[in-house]
Parts: C-alpha cells; sequence; structure tokens
C-alpha cells in the first residue's frame, strides 16, 4: 500500500467512526486511528474511560470492527494498542 493509498484509507476509516463516536462519547471515551499493517488489520488506541472499560473488546467487535469492514471490506481486523 503506498503512501498516498495508505492516508486516504485511514481518513475514510476515521470518518467512519465518527457515526460511532457519540456513543462512545456519552460514556466519556473515544477511539483514535493509530495505523493500518501491511497485513490490512488497523491499529486503535482507546481513549478516555474506553481505555479502561471491561466492555471495550464487546465494542472493538460489534462497534467497531463492524463500522469500519462496511465501508472497507478488505479490512482483517481491529486491534486496540494500549
Amino acid at each position: 500500500m503506498n503512501v498516498d493509498t495508505k492516508s486516504e484509507t485511514l481518513r475514510i476509516i476515521d470518518e467512519a467512526l465518527n457515526s460511532i463516536r457519540p456513543h462512545l462519547k456519552v460514556d466519556g471515551g473515544d477511539v483514535e486511528v493509530v495505523d493500518i499493517t501491511e497485513d490490512q488489520v488497523v491499529q486503535v488506541k482507546w481513549l478516555g474511560n474506553c481505555s479502561s472499560c471491561n466492555m471495550s473488546q464487546f465494542t472493538m467487535r460489534a462497534g467497531i470492527e463492524q463500522t469500519i469492514r462496511a465501508v472497507m471490506p478488505s479490512i482483517k481486523g481491529v486491534v486496540a494498542i494500549n
């Protein structure tokens, strides 16, 4: 993936996550898109209360990964790096 394609992909993913950010912010949290690996895994960082929430793994699968795959079906997965 070249730099332009990668930055555009990250922009699209970040924009897609705007649809679920209000739900995270209600509980004092947020998510930041950090990077995408060569094998198409999106790395995110939990912010605020999400970083210590015991439901973050559920949110990752049910909300974040689903939202990202809806706009980028080629994504293989999502991992939190914190």
